[in-house]
């Protein structure tokens, strides 16, 4: 099938890549001319495993092409992503300004009836207004005869596995009332579907509610396990212990029941903003998800709580080794990472950081630019040189075999804080670290900061 993608972030760039892959013929527009020029070089601006290979392969093949411009993409595309940004307003709301341009464009291009799909995280009711703001348009231009349906298709990547993610779906929701629509959307897909019948049709607007409601539980899940936590270390209790006991009753799982230092990126806090926010506006708020919402939001603060009780003469002219940046492993994004919490309430202490990430240090450069309380590390090892003490916030792979003797050796008052309780308290403690976790019990260390 012909396929057109308007935007090439995260979410539409691998979307198209995955379609291109399976043998549609897709073009990719985006305003950003930088942007689409290292795409046509198979350079994708965002870290992704498998991304820029999988870009590279199609390219060759002419099965994938990059272009600034939105009428090629309208007359290529039978079928039409928006897969534009809807950022937060100031209320939390979704800003739909974006997909709402994106549609008027594609309406003032068309010479033929085209069926657009809505790939955006957008709140409910936005097929609707879509539709409406398509139809204005080709009536204001006197092309009213042309068809134009709306689908709504959310996405449901995992930052750092969403190529995987994309080739290999749990689920494919389809919202839409349109038959020739569905009989599209069922085309485009069946690729995907070779195992198994993955595709769910419904109507827009619960297909538009599933894509949040899905990350309101899975973000209830991550809170509810954080709660749990900071109850578990007030008892003397082990949450990994009870995390494991939970995990093994086949109703519960082990899935999104890590305790850590909070959740964050792209999707669930603004996911969970704009669907409370949409809630309010009808009158029926979700008192549930409020909490759920303010929990993570002291939770994130937790390691450095726990660094303000162990120096109780103040942080000011501490060095703080922290490992990792990013909000979560394979991915460069630091959107409301727990990372930029921590740096952000030690600057403000007067304390300095010494930080490794093995992929978002541009990333961290950029948000940050150059400042003398901000020292970003070639190597993990790097970061222990005359520091105080170590936070972990991202459990890297890279971080999980660690020589704790060397860590004895170089922080000044042997201490770690592990905000993704990725090693055994006992172990630190023999080495003669001070260890704390989150919701771990703490072990005496043999030696170390009295």
């Amino acid at each position: 099938m012909d396929v057109s993608v308007f935007g090439t972030g995260y979410v539409g760039l691998v979307q198209a890549a995955a379609l291109a892959d399976v043998g549609h013929r897709v073009l990719c527009v985006d305003i950003d001319e930088l942007k689409i020029q290292q795409l046509q070089r198979a350079v994708p601006p965002i870290q992704e495993p498998g991304l820029s290979a999988m870009i590279d392969d199609n390219l060759r093949e002419g099965r994938l092409s990059f272009s600034t411009q939105a009428s090629d993409a309208v007359i290529h595309g039978q079928l039409i992503f928006i897969a534009v940004g809807t950022p937060p307003d100031e209320d939390g709301s979704a800003d739909l300004r974006h997909v709402l341009g994106v549609t008027r464009e594609i309406a003032s291009h068309m010479q033929a009836d085209r069926t657009l799909v809505i790939k955006s995280t957008v709140p409910v009711g936005t097929a609707s207004q879509v539709e409406a703001v398509a139809r204005d348009e080709l009536d204001r231009l006197g092309k009213g005869q042309l068809a134009v349906r709306v689908v709504s298709n959310p996405e449901f990547l995992k930052e750092g596995s969403a190529v995987n993610d994309c080739i290999r779906p749990d689920r494919i929701i389809v919202g839409s009332d349109d038959e020739l629509a569905r009989a599209q959307l069922a085309e485009l897909y069946a690729p995907f579907c070779r195992s198994r019948d993955k595709l769910i049709f419904m109507d827009n607007r619960s297909a538009e509610l599933t894509k949040y409601a899905a990350n309101a539980m899975l973000a209830t899940r991550i809170s509810l396990m954080n709660e749990l936590a900071n109850l578990a270390e007030q008892l003397g209790a082990d949450i990994e212990a009870v995390r494991r006991g939970i995990g093994s009753d086949p109703r519960i799982g082990y899935h999104f029941i890590y305790p850590g230092c909070g959740f964050g990126g792209s999707c669930f806090p603004k996911d969970l903003r704009a669907l409370l926010h949409t809630a309010r506006a009808s009158g029926q708020p979700l008192r549930l998800l409020q909490s759920v919402q303010e929990v993570n939001e002291t939770q994130r603060l937790v390691p450095f709580q726990k660094l303000q009780k162990l120096y109780p003469e103040g942080l000011a002219g501490k060095s703080i080794a922290l490992w990792g940046l990013a909000f979560k492993p394979n991915t460069d994004d630091m959107r409301e990472a727990p990372s930029r919490c921590l740096m952000e309430a030690l600057w403000r202490e007067g304390a300095t950081v010494r930080a490794f990430d093995p992929e978002a240090m541009s990333e961290c450069r950029r948000l940050y630019g150059y400042r003398d309380d901000l020292v970003l590390c070639a190597t993990r090892d790097d970061t222990l040189q005359d520091a105080d003490a170590l936070v972990i916030c991202t459990e890297w792979k890279a971080f999980r075999v660690v020589d704790f003797e060397l860590l004895a050796h170089k922080l000044r008052d042997r201490l770690v804080i592990d905000g993704r309780n990725l090693y055994n308290p006992q172990q630190l403690a023999a080495a003669g670290l001070r260890y704390l976790g989150i919701g771990l019990p703490q072990v005496a260390p043999k030696a170390g900061l009295q």
